[in-house]
């Protein structure tokens, strides 16, 4: 299977799409899969584009729009995770994953899907220790901090994905897990990237959680963006154990180092995305904590049994299927022909990709949710799954830090 990498893609869908088609011909080969590793920008029109952080000077359209419309279609099935500069509201919509456009697929602000046999994870945002323990407790339209503070990567989410047993193929974080530049050439890096030689030196460059993850999956292949350089690393995990190929790329630009082609082994095509079987039992597993609070939320680190929610979902799957919901549009695309804005103030929409995903793990739609509380949530008719213990979960005390600057 050859799938190409594309670092921050800062909405420059025509232009990756364009560069993947000239370098099939070249080549004589056919990219099978397109993953992207945040600033993905999913811009469907001016209401989002108010909701990416970024300064307005950088504020543009750019072309997602006419794959989410309709006027194109993504030439390749395409994987995508979430950064620091994304349409926020929109991806929120997506909590879970899903379809944001037509064969572009969100993978959530954590998540695991299947591309044929090879299993691909995902971590969204960027790492803030002030935010890091907090709940999701960000909704549209936001503010001048919750702008910056909703693609901070939290606990929850990361827990998650620590409780996967199963091996993957790929994961996909937007920041450098830290420490990486040990396993590389770092030398080379601070050359080219001069500020960034005291947090090298100091190891403070990069996402404590992606490493953690990084310990505890080991996955063949790690890719990561959002420092805009090409960097690559080999980390061998133990004496005898696996090894990581860990490769940066940079942002879509001319001239830089922001794509990349492997081959992966993999069965015979046709492939297509699927639900992961085990990402779904420790959805249905943790979502009766999910936490939407602006309030601290902590969990032991023992591994929690979800063999009982694996074989519930294993069922719903072999009468369902493993396909993902269908794409549907939940607000008006851009319209370049326009000659006024369109601007008003966004709120909450309720994705039927999100509701139906959840209708089919029997859990409560909390997406909208601003004063939930951990335990006895009543806001849906449909069952929450089984729930976990009080003696599971730590709760410390609220700590008003400030933000720190993470751009």
């Amino acid at each position: 299977m050859k799938i190409a990498v594309e670092g921050c893609m800062h909405g420059e869908l025509d232009i990756v799409y364009d560069t993947l088609r000239r370098l099939e011909e070249a080549e004589g080969v056919k990219i099978d899969l397109l993953l992207c590793c945040g600033d993905f920008q999913a811009v469907r029109n001016e209401n989002d584009l108010q909701c990416v952080s970024v300064p307005q000077k950088y504020r543009t359209m750019n072309t997602f729009w006419k794959y989410y419309s309709g006027e194109a279609v993504a030439p390749y099935p395409t994987i995508f995770i979430g950064g620091n500069h994304e349409a926020s509201n929109y991806l929120w919509e997506l909590y879970y994953g899903g379809w944001a456009a037509p064969n572009i697929y969100f993978l959530g602000f954590a998540g695991v899907v299947k591309f044929g046999n090879i299993r691909i994870g995902g971590l969204s945002g960027i790492h803030n220790k002030h935010h890091y323990h907090l709940g999701h407790y960000e909704r549209p339209p936001y503010n001048k901090d919750t702008i910056r503070s909703v693609y901070h990567v939290r606990h929850y989410d990361v827990l998650k994905l620590m409780h996967l047993k199963e091996p993957l193929d790929v994961f996909l974080s937007h920041d450098w897990p830290l420490g990486i530049t040990e396993y590389g050439n770092w030398q080379k890096l601070i050359s080219v990237k001069k500020n960034f030689e005291d947090e090298v030196n100091n190891r403070t460059l990069g996402s404590k959680p992606a490493a953690e993850l990084l310990n505890k999956l080991k996955p063949p292949y790690w890719f990561s963006a959002h420092l805009h350089c090409k960097f690559p690393a080999v980390i061998q995990h133990g004496k005898n154990g696996p090894t990581t190929k860990f490769l940066a790329l940079d942002k879509c630009i001319p001239g830089r180092n922001f794509l990349q082609v492997i081959d992966i082994p993999s069965n015979p095509g046709p492939y297509e995305i699927q639900y992961d079987e085990e990402w779904l039992a420790i959805t249905r597993k943790f979502n009766s904590v999910f936490p939407l609070a602006r309030t601290q939320f902590t969990m032991r680190d023992e591994q929690l049994d979800t063999q009982e929610d694996r074989q519930w979902v294993r069922s719903k799957l072999n009468t369902r299927g493993a396909k993902p919901f269908d794409f549907v549009q939940t607000a008006p695309s851009f319209n370049p022909s326009s000659t006024t804005s369109k601007q008003s103030i966004t709120v909450c929409c309720r994705n039927p990709q999100t509701e139906s995903f959840l209708q089919l793990l029997e859990l409560p739609y909390l997406l909208d949710s601003s004063k939930s509380e951990m335990f006895g949530r009543n806001e849906s008719t449909s069952q929450t799954g089984n729930t976990l213990d009080n003696e599971d979960i730590e709760l410390p005390d609220e700590d008003e830090d400030a933000l720190e600057d993470d751009e």
